[in-house]
């Protein structure tokens, strides 16, 4: 009876493609631009317009992108133009501003911890504020009566 039985591993059965469920993201990605950096600037939070956001924001370089440029994003509605969902409108830099202004934030970032860290080692060292960092030391010794059973 188990003659009559072919192999498993001879046997080929076509795997049913299942699918697999991934939740959209809530801001699409624009068509990629070579030389070009994407970011997504608040136009509005809670409801509320926030010109001085967006008007730093074109200061600093970002261009809003033109619904007609994507028209993968184009949505109905968009009286000015520009790609815009949800209070958020998708601007975009050539890569090398955005790299150069990357690194004059880094730059930053970099001094003020080197401030912190001198400030805290100054501080370190005035007899006013102490130590901050003490090596401690514990030792532990026995009794000469305690816990022996003796009085």
């Amino acid at each position: 009876m188990a003659d009559n039985r072919t192999p498993r591993d001879n046997v080929t059965r076509e795997k049913e493609a299942r699918y697999v469920y991934t939740p959209s993201s809530k801001l699409p990605d624009p068509t990629p631009i070579p030389g070009m950096s994407f970011r997504w600037i608040a136009t509005h939070v809670m409801s509320v317009a926030d010109p001085t956001n967006v008007s730093r924001k074109r200061r600093d370089g970002w261009e809003p992108v033109k619904a007609t440029d994507h028209p993968e994003l184009m949505l109905e509605g968009n009286a000015n133009g520009n790609v815009e969902i949800g209070g958020l409108m998708l601007c975009k830099m050539p890569t090398e501003r955005v790299k150069a202004m990357d690194e004059y934030y880094q730059k930053q970032n970099q001094s003020q911890m080197e401030s912190v860290d001198n400030n805290f080692l100054k501080n370190q060292s005035a007899p006013q504020y102490g130590k901050l960092f003490s090596e401690r030391q514990s030792t532990s010794s026995r009794g000469n009566g305690f816990g022996l059973g003796t009085k």
